[in-house]
């Protein structure tokens, strides 16, 4: 795997600029147009084109539709599940507590499904990064491995934007 400085850039990774003007420039070096190809709104599909293209900057304006779907797939699994347990605790505790199974107060109820709901939130961010974002790779089962480079992409992505706007 090659190191952070050798690898490329991804389509959708904030571009690091050594300019600090505050405009925004293209990749050809000028000033972007007041009405770019991003703004419609649509991620144009990728050409085999080369480098300098047009089809570039519309590359960067989306992410891919294979990493998209792999995204959406970890997103309802680890989102999903949580969730479903949620509301299903609120069934389970109604049948325990009815029938005399068990005796317990409604904290307990509350408790457990707010613990549940809070894990299917924590599911949604951890699909997102626990999924690869290389177009040609899959990833693993659980992502552990893809989480902690993703993460770390995120972070150097957050601490580059102020930087920019200076």
């Amino acid at each position: 795997m090659p190191s952070e400085s050798q690898r490329e850039s991804l389509p959708f990774e904030p571009k690091s600029s050594k300019q600090s003007s505050g405009k925004a420039v293209s990749p050809a070096g000028g000033p972007l147009p007041k009405s770019s190809p991003r703004s419609s709104g649509k991620a144009t599909p990728r050409k085999a084109s080369g480098a300098g293209s047009d089809g570039d900057e519309q590359d960067a304006a989306g992410i891919p539709e294979v990493v998209s779907r792999r995204m959406m797939r970890r997103m309802a699994v680890f989102s999903g599940v949580p969730t479903f347990l949620g509301m299903s605790s609120f069934i389970v505790s109604y049948i325990l507590l009815t029938r005399h199974i068990v005796e317990f107060p409604n904290v307990v109820v509350l408790i457990v499904s707010l613990g549940f709901f809070g894990l299917g939130v924590i599911g949604l961010s951890y699909g997102v990064l626990s999924s690869s974002w290389e177009e040609e790779e899959s990833g693993s089962l659980l992502g552990m491995a893809e989480f902690s480079i993703n993460f770390r992409r995120m972070v150097q992505g957050i601490r580059k934007k102020p930087s920019e706007s200076e």
